[in-house]
């Protein structure tokens, strides 16, 4: 797929919002990629974790991990594709870790996906998990990278879509200073812009 391809299917999605957001990151923002909007289309989702996947058919991966929430469906429908197992982990008392019996043996391939990375923070967390574990990190797939190129791994970074956005320190944030209300995507009010047709918040 080209990159006008995929950004089509982000646009068809409507998973680029417009307005004043706090990313997990903790920093703010104009533009806030939803790729829940994404996925909630499996056609969709499973057209682009394909794309992702093929990035990666030759490094023998042989598991797929991704960061809960955003990194659960994508890691499932890529490890779908590679034909491999996929688990998840989550944060427990702001700590990344495997759960639900989840583990990662040592010596394994392993495959780290997100949906979107702004500072690449969760996912540098799941590389250390792998790691610790005694797994061999081979690669991070993500749909989107905002971070402009400011996000930096040791291993592999393959991107469907690169976007060089603007994110600000809340003290520097000029949204902040217009006054202008900022919203954690995933709260109500969010839920209700897009429920009333609107992208703008």
């Amino acid at each position: 797929m080209t990159r006008e391809e995929i950004a089509a299917v982000f646009t068809k999605c409507g998973a680029m919002m417009e307005g004043h957001f706090r990313y997990t990151s903790g920093l703010h923002g104009s533009v806030y990629m939803q790729c829940a909007q994404i996925q909630k289309y499996p056609e969709y989702n499973e057209l682009l974790c394909r794309e992702l996947a093929e990035n990666f058919r030759d490094k023998d991966v042989q598991l797929v991990v991704g960061p809960a929430v955003g990194g659960i469906l994508t890691a499932y429908e890529v490890a779908r594709q590679l034909k491999v197992p996929a688990i998840f982990s989550e944060r427990e008392n702001g700590v990344m870790k495997l759960r639900r019996g989840f583990a990662i043996e040592p010596g394994t391939r392993v495959l780290v996906v997100e949906d979107v990375i702004t500072t690449g923070g969760s996912v540098q967390e799941v590389v250390n998990i792998v790691r610790e574990s005694g797994g061999v990190p081979v690669g991070i797939g993500v749909m989107v990278d905002r971070s402009g190129g400011k996000a930096g791994f040791d291993v592999p970074l393959v991107p469907l879509l690169k976007l060089d956005l603007a994110n600000y320190p809340p003290e520097e944030c000029p949204l902040c200073k217009q006054g202008i209300p900022v919203i954690k995507p995933g709260s109500r009010q969010v839920r209700e812009n897009q429920s009333a047709g609107h992208i703008t918040v």
